[in-house]
């Protein structure tokens, strides 16, 4: 589960990919270590943090939640972020829940 819960909320593991076709979440992935995370592919070019924002565009569209529901807590400059998510905890863990489904 790409979610680890917070004193305040949770945590959200996304993998980025820049530069795609189409802004879209992919689904949940694994990666080589073990780690699951939230694929998520976006136009945006990774350059003055704006691939980053469309990353949270892109969950904010796809969750039917606030852009401000979102704050980063880490991977700037890396593909792999965490998102600390402090409102509308249920709405992602039902979404999330809905992917694993599948």
């Amino acid at each position: 589960m790409p979610l680890r819960q917070t004193p305040k909320g949770v945590y959200l593991h996304v993998r980025a990919t820049p530069k795609a076709g189409r802004d879209e979440v992919i689904g949940i992935i694994t990666n080589v270590t073990g780690q699951k995370s939230l694929g998520v592919k976006v136009t945006a070019v990774p350059e003055k943090g704006t691939a980053n924002k469309a990353v949270i565009e892109t969950l904010s569209d796809e969750m039917a939640i606030a852009k401000s529901s979102f704050r980063q807590s880490s991977g700037e400059t890396s593909r792999d972020k965490i998102f600390e998510i402090v409102a509308n905890e249920k709405t992602v863990r039902a979404y999330i829940a809905a992917l694993t489904k599948d």
